[in-house]
């Protein structure tokens, strides 16, 4: 089980994989960071990026 950090806040989540990460994650970036989340210029290549380099910051820990 891996702890990491929001990529914007201090707050953490908990995941055995990447994937179950992201899913802890995900209410948390929903609440407090709406703005992120439902900003129209964030599409799919914005999207990528951020799995991309979510990914490697989860791997790395």
């Amino acid at each position: 089980m891996k702890t990491l950090k929001c990529d914007l806040c201090e707050v953490t989540a908990e995941g055995e994989t990447f994937e179950d990460w992201m899913m802890a994650l995900r209410p948390h970036y929903t609440e407090a960071h709406a703005e992120v989340m439902n900003d129209p210029n964030h599409g799919k290549a914005e999207m990528e990026k951020w799995m991309a380099e979510n990914k490697a910051r989860f791997d790395a820990a």
